[in-house]
């Protein structure tokens, strides 16, 4: 089964919903194969450094079910060592990077969401509003794109699945004193849905009313993959598909690529100063290409995945 929709949840869906939904997780997930304790590789994480930096790159889920095992002893060595906690965007403050997304998205007075639609994709969208235990009007006053993120994610967290489980949540409240940074600025990371126009903010709608119905099952095939380390298989449930469709290419480009491209920069850059570095972002922007890795590569930086 694939799952077009690049990185979904997104970080963006993930702060939504730590500040937005108070509903807890309905079921546990039962769907997800656990390795065993002790099996290799793990989640997938890398490395480059030189004589006086090193920094990590860790493949994350955003939205888990509670007590996935995931921290395991690579992932705690590297952790423990770095001085900096890298995430997508700052989270810290998850009321106010969620006040920006609605903000952001609020359709002006007057104006529906579902006025935007054609008859079939409205009544499809409907349908799925109703299947989700919402009225068909309770998102009316969004713009397209913060709906699309909602459909991502709420059928995760009627699942089971728990943004507070996701792993930079864990991160974070593991951090201690270590000091942070985000590779987009809070401005930088609404305008990736914001600034979309609208027939491309409607694509990625439409993208995601058809696959509503494959969210929870694709997602515990995915987490399963990544809990295994497949970095392949990864690839290609997250990617294979995407360019097969417009929509599908212009997310691709604006959600991964040029992201990845922009971050494998920073971390050039910051090669340049001292201290260990964990940087953490969804698994989707370290596999597949163009992925941040290769681009790094491409800038001359050796990158190694860590097995052990």
């Amino acid at each position: 089964m694939t799952f077009k929709r690049p990185l979904a949840p997104t970080i963006a869906a993930l702060a939504l919903a730590l500040a937005f939904y108070s509903c807890a997780p309905a079921e546990p997930v039962n769907a997800i194969e656990v390795p065993p304790a002790g099996a290799q590789p793990g989640p997938g994480l890398w490395q480059l450094s030189d004589g006086d930096t090193t920094i990590y790159l860790f493949g994350t889920i955003h939205v888990l079910p509670d007590g996935t095992p995931w921290f395991d002893a690579r992932i705690e060595r590297a952790f423990t060592a770095a001085d900096t906690v890298v995430t997508e965007v700052d989270l810290r403050d998850t009321d106010r990077v969620t006040a920006a997304l609605i903000g952001a998205a609020a359709l002006p007075e007057g104006s529906s969401l579902r006025d935007f639609l054609g008859p079939q994709d409205r009544a499809q969208y409907e349908a799925a509003m109703i299947d989700l235990g919402l009225q068909p009007n309770a998102l009316d006053r969004f713009e397209p794109w913060l709906v699309a993120l909602n459909l991502n994610l709420l059928p995760l967290m009627q699942a089971g699945y728990d943004p507070a489980s996701g792993v930079e949540t864990a991160l974070v409240a593991r951090a201690g004193g270590k000091s942070h940074a985000a590779l987009e600025s809070l401005d930088q990371h609404v305008a990736l849905f914001d600034g979309m126009e609208q027939a491309q903010q409607l694509s990625y709608l439409n993208l995601s009313i058809d696959e509503v119905d494959e969210v929870v099952p694709s997602v515990n095939e995915m987490v399963t993959e990544w809990l295994a380390g497949d970095a392949a298989a990864l690839d290609a449930l997250l990617n294979s598909d995407l360019g097969a469709e417009t929509g599908d290419a212009y997310l691709n480009d604006r959600l991964l690529i040029n992201r990845n491209a922009n971050w494998a920069g920073w971390i050039a850059q910051r090669m340049e100063q001292p201290g260990t570095v964990f940087i953490a972002v969804g698994a989707g922007h370290l596999v597949g290409a163009g992925n941040v890795q290769d681009q790094l590569r491409q800038r001359g930086l050796l990158v190694t995945r860590v097995w052990q």
